[in-house]
């Protein structure tokens, strides 16, 4: 790859580390938003409804106007939007009259950013002129996941060091990270996926079925991680009677490294291993990962079942992405925003199957976990399903 395109390569891989901040630090914060503004727990946890459903409705609408805007013009909004939404979470509910609707206002903002940056930047990457697309789309997506260890890490000692209370100069600390990458976005060339004029229409994409056993893959691909990675901190406390310290150590924080570990290896070493292979073993690995988990009579044991559903699940996201790149290389960016849509609609579908089915057992967790696992044998049947398709890579 020529070098002024690993400019791009590198503003690429904090852009996740910016989308991983503006879906991780206000989670940190909800506590603290409670007390502070004396909202309810159902209050608190609409902001996490909310946050994804407007990155969902910017997946919608970016497939429609991104290629007219332009990719340039596009990531840059996204960061701008992104630093805007976190320094606004610090003084928006105090200026508003309304805590509530200040909170609300604030993560409208930055989830556009999120659901920008969640669109614009895989096709960005993929356009790179480079070799082994699969290897580096594994290796941007651990960006996302070792953003999310830093985040709740280095957010950790924050608090620790200058106080809960400060939180405000905390978020305006991290919107330096979308601030910075502007700038560097600014500076790097671009190319674009697909040339205007050349890519599939929308109506035709949707029309085709490839397209839609894609869109399932990546509903599919969502669910399998969140399931496990937003149920794994309640899981570790209540089902396992671990406390709420090592749950959260032992649960999201281990599922967040491994899952980075498995998509830094196959950055590394993706060019040795067929990505279908790798993803249908993958996903044969986090359904057993649920077994153990569910099944295990020993703690330790079913925390070790939590850290391989993270090592396993690691691949899914990104290698659904590369395969649905070379399968249908002239969908443009309304197939990489459909995407995103979809595997949104399994992050927050999959969390609320575990959840709903455990209502159904009154309230037993290991129940809505066992139902997940039907999750990662639908994308061992899809992948394979291609397989079939006439390319074997």
């Amino acid at each position: 790859m020529e070098g002024k395109y690993k400019r791009t390569l590198y503003a690429s891989y904090l852009g996740y580390i910016t989308q991983a901040i503006v879906n991780n630090l206000a989670p940190l914060l909800f506590v603290t938003f409670q007390k502070e503004y004396d909202i309810s727990v159902a209050q608190i946890g609409f902001l996490v409804t909310f946050n994804f459903a407007v990155q969902m409705l910017v997946d919608i609408l970016a497939a429609k106007y991104v290629e007219r805007i332009g990719y340039k013009k596009s990531i840059l909004a996204a960061h701008f939007c992104a630093a805007a939404g976190l320094i606004g979470m610090g003084f928006l509910p105090d200026i508003t009259g309304n805590a509530y609707m200040g909170l609300l206002a604030a993560i409208t903002i930055y989830a556009i950013g999120g659901g920008l940056i969640e669109v614009l930047v895989s096709p960005i990457v993929q356009a790179l002129p480079m070799d082994e697309k699969s290897a580096a789309m594994s290796l941007l997506h651990a960006f996302y996941c070792w953003g999310h260890v830093m985040v709740v890490v280095l957010s950790t000692v924050f608090f620790k060091a200058a106080g809960i209370e400060n939180w405000r100069i905390l978020a305006a600390i991290w919107a330096l990270a979308p601030i910075f990458n502007f700038f560097l976005y600014a500076g790097a060339p671009i190319k674009v996926l697909v040339e205007e004029g050349k890519a599939i229409p929308a109506k035709k994409l949707l029309g085709t079925k490839l397209f839609w056993c894609f869109f399932l893959l990546m509903i599919c691909s969502g669910a399998s991680e969140q399931a496990m990675s937003q149920w794994a901190s309640y899981f570790a406390e209540s089902g396992l009677k671990i406390s709420k310290t090592m749950g959260d150590l032992l649960g999201p924080c281990m599922f967040a490294i491994l899952m980075g570990a498995s998509r830094t290896f196959y950055g590394i070493k993706g060019d040795k291993i067929p990505l279908k292979k790798f993803i249908s073993w993958s996903s044969l690995l986090c359904a057993g990962s649920y077994l153990i988990a569910v099944f295990s009579p020993y703690p330790v044991i079913s925390l070790i079942g939590c850290g391989l559903c993270g090592l396993s699940v690691g691949i899914m996201w990104p290698g659904v992405f590369s395969l649905a790149a070379e399968y249908c290389p002239q969908g443009g960016t309304a197939m990489f925003a459909f995407l995103a849509l979809a595997g949104d609609i399994g992050c927050a579908g999959g969390p609320s199957v575990v959840g709903g089915i455990s209502g159904v057992f009154h309230g037993n967790l290991k129940m809505g976990l066992l139902a997940a696992i039907l999750f990662p044998i639908i994308l061992i049947i899809g992948v394979n399903a291609l397989k079939r398709n006439g390319n074997t890579k």
